[in-house]
């Protein structure tokens, strides 16, 4: 303030009940001291200081996202600098793990630039992940300033965002597609009903405990297409024998055993793509839960942060500087439910042919090589995304155990193939016709060669 006529005014009004800051610029004879013809930028910066053990765990999950055109929302680079301009802005959110410091327009921002600068350095203790920069030119009204503002200082709590009816809960990154809908209408939900009955983490194994039954009969479609092919194998192999010269006789002979059976190759893998979704939105799920924020369960302290139990005091690269039990539990329950269900698949692969891959062979060294990559990938991840495999790779070998031993019976199997052998041979698919087709046209390129 100059004096009574001549004034810059921030007007703050809080409210105790809320998240929301309302801000209200406004000046008097202000324009006077303006020696830029371009007018002032409103400049809004943030130190995101880190709150997390882990800060590159932390750093996936901390960058500037902000939504423009009334529906339509986008954010800078995760990794490293960014910087980018924009126009008609509805808000700019510096989003950090758990919570965001949000500048909301009352008319849209015409135009805004955008700046992150990433201070994240896993090999020292650094107190910050990153820095923001936003830049908003001044609105003016005969002269004078004359802006309208809302702050939003709060978590990154779907639910609480989504009240405020303007888009803020897409900020919260559970997935883009298909994996973001399922978090949105059936996870959040879920676990919001379950942790409303149960503490945190029985919480976490109740869910697991609901997926794992719903996809149930996935899993026991596969297990029943790999006892098919199990089958099938010694006159799969034979075919192999008999036209090991000639590669699309041998596998219209397959197609047509396939056909003769009632079996199909690609029923096993199906079942598997179907459960990518699942598995996909529930990893995106957990790291963005602001609810399993400093809830305990067992020997971890924090299930939205990994669960240490031994500190080394130094840091080894790809792993961290400390050894999580909950990854090291999933990882090791995922060694014997590869080893139950790869044993399967690797009964039921034909012998490879020359030049061929042998995909038992892969099969066996991946047995050892995921549950490996997994103890390292999930060692500096939230400890209930860890739990939560743990649980369900426990499950899933029950369930397998349970529909090998109780359910499915292999002499039962053996008499259905031989059973539809004996009926008349259904017309090949209008998609086997192309892939034959396509294999004969191959035949003759190779031949013309």
């Amino acid at each position: 303030m100059i004096d009574e006529n001549t004034f810059l005014e921030y007007l703050y009004t809080v409210n105790i009940d809320d998240y929301i800051i309302d801000l209200k610029i406004n000046s008097k004879g202000f324009k006077n001291y303006i020696n830029s013809d371009e007018g002032y930028n409103l400049n809004w910066e943030l130190n995101a200081f880190r709150n997390s053990k882990s800060i590159s765990y932390e750093n996936r999950y901390t960058y500037m996202t902000y939504f423009y055109d009334e529906d339509k929302i986008d954010y800078l680079s995760i990794s490293g600098d960014d910087e980018y301009n924009e126009e008609n802005i509805n808000w700019i959110s510096f989003k950090q793990h758990f919570f965001s410091s949000v500048l909301i327009a009352e008319k849209p921002f015409e135009k805004a630039y955008f700046n992150t600068i990433d201070e994240a350095d896993d090999s020292i203790d650094s107190p910050f992940t990153k820095k923001f920069i936003a830049q908003v030119p001044f609105n003016y009204l005969n002269n004078e300033l004359d802006s309208s503002l809302k702050f939003y200082f709060g978590p990154n709590q779907y639910s609480q965002l989504e009240t405020y009816g303007i888009g803020l809960e897409e900020s919260v990154d559970f997935g883009w597609g298909i994996f973001g809908f399922i978090n949105k209408n059936v996870f959040v939900p879920l676990y919001r009903f379950l942790s409303g009955l149960f503490p945190y983490g029985i919480a976490i194994i109740f869910m697991t405990i609901i997926v794992r039954i719903l996809l149930a009969p996935i899993l026991y479609k596969s297990y029943l297409s790999q006892a098919k092919m199990k089958i099938l194998r010694p006159e799969l192999d034979e075919i192999n024998k008999k036209f090991k010269d000639n590669a699309m006789k041998r596998q219209q002979e397959m197609m047509s055993l396939y056909r003769k059976a009632g079996a199909n190759p690609m029923s096993g893998c199906l079942p598997g793509l179907l459960q990518i979704p699942v598995f996909y939105a529930l990893f995106m799920f957990f790291p963005s839960a602001f609810d399993l924020r400093q809830k305990s369960f067992l020997w971890a302290d924090d299930l939205s942060a990994y669960d240490s139990i031994l500190d080394f005091g130094f840091y080894i690269p790809l792993y961290g500087d400390h050894v999580s039990l909950f990854p090291i539990l999933a990882s090791v329950s995922i060694f014997f439910y590869m080893k139950m269900t790869t044993g399967q698949q690797m009964a039921s692969q034909p012998k490879p042919q020359d030049g061929m891959p042998d995909m038992a062979k892969m099969m066996k060294y991946m047995i050892y090589f995921a549950p490996i990559m997994m103890m390292v990938f999930f060692n500096n991840y939230s400890s209930g995304l860890s739990l939560y495999y743990f649980i369900s790779n426990i499950l899933s070998i029950g369930i397998m155990f349970t529909i090998k031993n109780y359910i499915l019976d292999e002499q039962k199997i053996r008499q259905q193939i031989q059973f539809n052998k004996s009926q008349p041979v259904k017309p090949p698919s209008k998609f086997q016709r192309k892939m034959q087709a396509i294999m004969e046209e191959a035949e003759k390129q190779k031949k013309n060669k």
